[in-house]
């Protein structure tokens, strides 16, 4: 992480690195020294069951997550996300399937694994009446070559809350702090629940500057989150998690490709004669007004389609204006693989 590289640590293998003089170039932007990629998933879930007495919250979920990349993790209030990303981090034992995190079972293996990754809580994790810097620093004190927390602490903003214990911090101070102890120790993998929840907008870009700069330096990041925007700005990949089971999963924009291409939206007039219009498209083509004046098309949107709407246009005396090809969102592709009615 650029901001807050402080010299290269020694290896894992316990291996001293070669100390840099001061001053000497790139000494101020060492790297986190991790170990060399792997192609192989950093986190594997295959077949992965919990429940809870008879309900069950997580059903046969396979989920594989890529080394060196964002990898955000979606799904409504109840769908399993949540289970499963604790599941992963190792504070509950899968009741079927398997998971390996690192290579390692997140349970059996649980002391191995906890010096190689992070885990931010969406909430507790810190003792309310200690104060944030002692909380960091202590922090740091677990893990043989955290970073520089000076530097972390500005780098997060942290400098003014330092001696304000957990309880009296505000709500994004809180999320600055519990993002800051997730990462101190220099983790292989980090797991950031919400890790923008109840910040301002400053603070939230500082985050995800700090998430690109973790997956610049080889981090590999698995983040939950609500808002939709964030996952399609900071992944690389998008698992959406519904009823206990991975239902899609890809990069946004592959995410995203299926309708986007297939929507043509323009004003014009009000009360058009869309039966006309739909005369002149391609078989299959679909054409509403949305609100007054304002019109979509949807199917195959191609050049052809294109042209042949501009030209009924033309030969109906309609002005088309903001005429585009639309491209859906994330939240888009959310709502129609989860539905839109609200979950408790």
């Amino acid at each position: 992480m650029s901001a807050l590289r402080a010299g290269r640590p020694p290896d894992r293998s316990g291996r001293s690195g070669e100390q840099e003089e001061p001053g000497a170039p790139g000494a101020s932007a060492a790297s986190l020294d991790l170990p060399a990629m792997s192609s192989e998933p950093v986190v594997q879930a295959r077949g992965l069951v919990k429940r809870y007495g008879n309900r069950t919250a997580v059903d046969g979920l396979d989920l594989a997550v890529a080394a060196g990349a964002v990898t955000a993790v979606l799904g409504p209030n109840g769908a399993g996300k949540t289970t499963t990303v604790e599941t992963c981090e190792g504070y509950r034992r899968p009741d079927g399937g398997t998971v390996r995190v690192l290579g390692l079972d997140p349970v059996a293996d649980a002391a191995a694994l906890r010096p190689r990754i992070g885990v931010m809580l969406q909430s507790g994790g810190v003792y309310s009446g200690a104060r944030a810097d002692e909380m960091l620093r202590h922090m740091a004190k677990l893990h043989a070559h955290p970073l520089d927390v000076d530097a972390l602490v500005e780098r997060l903003g942290l400098g003014g809350c330092g001696r304000t214990s957990y309880r009296r911090l505000s709500g994004g101070q809180q999320q600055r702090l519990a993002l800051a102890m997730a990462v101190v120790g220099r983790p292989e993998l980090v797991f950031l629940d919400e890790p923008t929840a109840g910040l301002d907008p400053q603070a939230r870009r500082s985050t995800w500057d700090l998430i690109r700069e973790l997956r610049a330096d080889g981090v590999s990041v698995v983040l939950t989150t609500h808002f939709m925007d964030e996952a399609e700005e900071l992944a690389d990949d998008v698992a959406v998690i519904d009823a206990g089971r991975v239902i899609a999963q890809g990069s946004p924009e592959r995410l995203c490709r299926g309708g986007a291409e297939n929507t043509l939206r323009f004003t014009g007039r009000p009360g058009l004669d869309l039966g006309s219009l739909l005369k002149a498209l391609p078989d299959g083509s679909e054409a509403a007004e949305l609100t007054t004046g304002t019109y979509r098309i949807t199917g195959r949107i191609d050049p052809e389609l294109l042209a042949t709407v501009t030209s009924w246009c033309a030969q109906h005396g309609v002005m088309p204006d903001g005429i585009a090809v639309e491209r859906h969102t994330l939240e888009d592709v959310f709502l129609e693989l989860t539905g839109k009615e609200l979950r408790a």
